[in-house]
């Protein structure tokens, strides 16, 4: 018999909460582009439009591991966003790099 979400989630404990949690968050926080673009519910098609170019074009791109910032930036912006880059260091302070800004 099938059981409801609310029902399986109330009876987890408070340590497998926190997971699910932590999971659900670090899912959000990273995703590849195809998954930002059908999270923003978009069609390559859409995005193809605004791109000026097909749309295998852009399932091409959301493949791709190495591009130029600013073909990047031109996809995240068909999506609604705009591009940040920030360094990382190891202590945890980040900079944000301006070089690729307009």
């Amino acid at each position: 018999m099938a059981r409801n979400f609310r029902e399986l989630r109330d009876g987890m404990s408070a340590e497998a909460k926190a997971a699910s949690v932590a999971e659900h968050s670090r899912l959000v926080d990273e995703m590849s582009l195809h998954q930002l673009r059908r999270a923003r519910e978009l069609t390559q098609t859409k995005i193809a439009g605004e791109l000026h170019m097909g749309q295998g074009d852009v399932s091409k791109l959301e493949r791709r591991t190495d591009m130029y910032v600013s073909t990047l930036a031109s996809y995240l912006q068909a999506v609604g966003a705009d591009l940040e880059i920030r360094a990382v260091f190891p202590d945890g302070r980040a900079v944000k790099i301006t070089q690729f800004s307009e």
